[in-house]
């Protein structure tokens, strides 16, 4: 089914601020619109490891493949979720290197094709958090199922861990959100991965968690991203199996 036939492009920048809103039930506020700069021409994340080697020796490597939220549009490195989430781990007991590989307005396609040399072999487990620009653009989510399908058997293929955060379309799209939905919760059971299934809960929608734009979170939404996730991740640092 040729879902994108059915979402005009007014409807799919409105739906950057829908996204979430069948997990909090709450309508994008009056006047918002989502700004389409920087969807379709990825830009190489700025942001660093949140910690050097000499300060983390050893420890775990955690690489995040995403888009603008893994690359922490808008923030400072110490404000995005990468170093949110180290710092999350930490009081957690599970002490580990976070290493940002996002990159703004990456596609699951786009994730695909870097995936081989965005996440270093040094890293034991990769979260991966693409899907929101897929939603944007309409891409089928048959083809967007096959690109995270094939992120995570080159992962895999490397002996990496794989956490898996979803993503959630809006209600009002039918059909295709819940096609989009599904792709995360069967990939998540095909390859029984650590599954978050909202990369952005909690946040989706809330103005105090969000930048200007009402799609990027701010350092609190970061931090809040952060710390639901981080429990899902140190399961996976830890060995432990899929819930």
């Amino acid at each position: 089914m040729h879902y994108a036939r059915t979402l005009n492009r007014r409807g799919l920048l409105t739906c950057a601020l829908a996204l979430g809103a069948a997990a909090c039930d709450r309508r994008p506020r009056e006047g918002a619109s989502a700004s389409p700069e920087g969807q379709t021409a990825p830009i190489p994340s700025a942001s660093a490891a949140p910690a050097s080697n000499s300060e983390t020796g050893d420890l775990p490597v955690v690489t995040v493949l995403g888009d603008s939220i893994t690359a922490g549009l808008g923030l400072s490195a110490a404000q995005s979720l990468p170093a949110q989430l180290e710092s999350a781990l930490a009081r957690l007991g599970t002490p580990v290197r976070v290493r940002a590989a996002g990159v703004s307005g990456d596609t699951t396609a786009g994730g695909l094709a870097r995936v081989d040399f965005s996440v270093q072999a040094d890293t034991d487990v990769c979260v991966v958090a693409l899907g929101g620009n897929d939603l944007l653009q309409g891409v089928e989510p048959a083809r967007m199922r096959a690109n995270l399908d094939g992120i995570i058997g080159k992962l895999k293929a490397r002996g990496m861990t794989v956490v898996l955060a979803g993503m959630r379309g809006p209600p009002q799209f039918g059909a295709y959100t819940q096609a989009f939905d599904a792709v995360f919760t069967s990939l998540a059971e095909e390859h029984r991965l650590h599954f978050y299934p909202f990369l952005l809960e909690g946040v989706a929608l809330l103005e105090r968690y969000n930048q200007q734009d009402g799609i990027h979170p701010n350092a609190e939404g970061a931090r809040i991203i952060a710390r639901g996730l981080a429990p899902v991740v140190a399961a996976a640092v830890r060995g432990l199996p899929p819930t």
